[in-house]
């Protein structure tokens, strides 16, 4: 079904230059005098994301004229055009001259039109796109609803969705494609061996739970997908200060991230056996709150002393992990807000990731760049298990003060062994200010690239 915003017909649609400094002398000596004038008179000079409204002879709107990056920019951005919806009166547009990559920029449309109004009404977007050609409008629809989706999740503040709301949505979306669902709640956890997210969540009103839903053929190559569930994050009795709690709401946006994910693979129906896994909690304070120092067991056997209690997130992980590595599947990956360090080492835009096998690696790469969904790749440096150690159990949950990313994914990497491949990513889930498809708030990130990448594997 194609996006309310994706038209099929140019029938009454208005033209979209898109050009650049070096084109737009061309083409603007091909418009009619009168938007020649006014482009001239409104000072318009093709700069990246700088447009113009052009009237015709009559005073109405002839069309618009869009500065893309210059030609021979070395890394353009396909995503530029999503400033348009916002900027467009009402009415159907159409591109008059092609995008550099037009599924990208019919894309970047849609995820540019999005806005988050739950708890404040604002006027819908109506600037509609006509699809460009050989651009698979059910797809670039698809995806475009599993970033909205994940976004709405994130920027839906704890008081409406804790760790059942985050179920409520696992269930509605498992529900939509028929997947088999299951949940593991409070001190069930406990009789089924997930000691980890127990601990971690048994402070809060709202029990812990592991989310757990599978779709697909028997038969079909496992993927499955892990991702942070925590609802709000206190830091716990390590708490932390009111300025680092403003945004934590976002703490479930690997959970946010994996959902996104999930209904695209679903969606497109792709031919994998998927399995998706959140542990969903929220880190709060009470006097059965778990403490430092203490010595928690893991769904794997291995014990874990409790370094700070604001590293929880590798906790729940780690009992997801731990289970979806016993079905030695194809691949597991897991996307969790996980640590500032990895902001610190390459800021809120760009994720790292940790893998051991290259070949992966450098799929991702590509994938992340081929999308716009770009990612990083940081090493499992061996010699940094170290900082992991205790003197009273199999290891800490807290590393040095340095390469605070590298050590949360060591950590994450001993809960996984039988897998045929893993990767960790640890993303930020969060727009700190609005850029061009990318509203301010909350954002999927690394789910586009790991739907290509699967969809290169598996993909007729």
């Amino acid at each position: 079904m194609h996006h309310p915003l994706l038209a099929s017909s140019t029938e009454s649609s208005l033209p979209i230059w898109l050009v650049s400094e070096a084109t737009w002398p061309q083409l603007a000596t091909d418009l009619p005098a009168a938007a020649q004038n006014f482009a001239k008179a409104q000072g318009f000079e093709a700069k990246a994301g700088s447009h113009c409204l052009l009237p015709d002879a009559d005073g109405g709107l002839l069309g618009a004229v869009f500065g893309l990056d210059g030609d021979g920019a070395k890394h353009p951005n396909p995503f530029l055009v999503g400033k348009l919806p916002a900027l467009l009166p009402d009415g159907v547009y159409r591109f008059e001259t092609e995008a550099p990559d037009p599924a990208l920029a019919a894309l970047a449309w849609l995820l540019g039109s999005y806005s988050f109004n739950r708890y404040r009404k604002r006027p819908a977007k109506s600037a509609r796109l006509v699809v460009p050609s050989g651009v698979d409008a059910d797809e670039v629809s698809r995806i475009a609803d599993a970033v909205a989706m994940g976004r709405d999740l994130v920027n839906t503040p704890t008081s409406d969705l804790g760790p059942d709301g985050i179920e409520a949505a696992a269930r509605k979306l498992a529900d939509k494609h028929g997947a088999a669902f299951s949940s593991i709640v409070g001190d069930d956890l406990l009789k089924q061996n997930f000691p980890m997210i127990h601990a971690v969540g048994r402070a809060s009103a709202t029990p812990p739970r592991l989310i757990d839903f599978t779709w697909g053929r028997e038969d079909a190559p496992r993927i499955t997908l892990v991702g942070k569930g925590v609802a709000f994050d206190t830091g716990g009795l390590d708490i932390k200060p009111s300025s680092s709690m403003l945004l934590m709401r976002k703490d479930m946006g690997g959970a946010a991230a994996t959902l996104a994910l999930a209904a695209m693979i679903m969606g497109s129906d792709l031919p994998v056996r998927l399995r998706v896994l959140i542990p969903a909690v929220e880190n709060s304070i009470s006097s059965n709150a778990f403490r430092p120092g203490d010595i928690l067991n893991s769904r794997k056997g291995i014990t874990v002393e409790i370094g700070n209690t604001d590293a929880e997130g590798r906790l729940i992980l780690a009992d997801a992990l731990a289970l979806a590595d016993e079905e030695s599947p194809e691949l597991v990956v897991d996307f969790a807000t996980l640590t500032g360090a990895a902001r610190v080492a390459l800021g809120p835009e760009l994720p790292p990731f940790f893998t051991d096998d290259d070949a992966l690696a450098a799929e991702i790469a590509e994938c992340g760049m081929a999308v716009n969904d770009p990612v990083w790749r940081l090493p499992l440096w061996a010699p940094y298990q170290s900082q992991l150690d205790s003197k009273f159990a199999d290891m800490n949950n807290t590393g040095g003060p340095l390469a605070g990313s590298i050590t949360a994914a060591l950590f994450l990497r001993r809960f996984v062994s039988a897998a045929k491949a893993y990767v960790h990513f640890d993303i930020f889930a969060w727009n700190s200010s609005a850029k061009p498809a990318r509203p301010e708030g909350g954002e999927v990130q690394a789910a586009r690239l790991i739907y290509a990448l699967l969809k290169q594997r598996y993909g007729s």
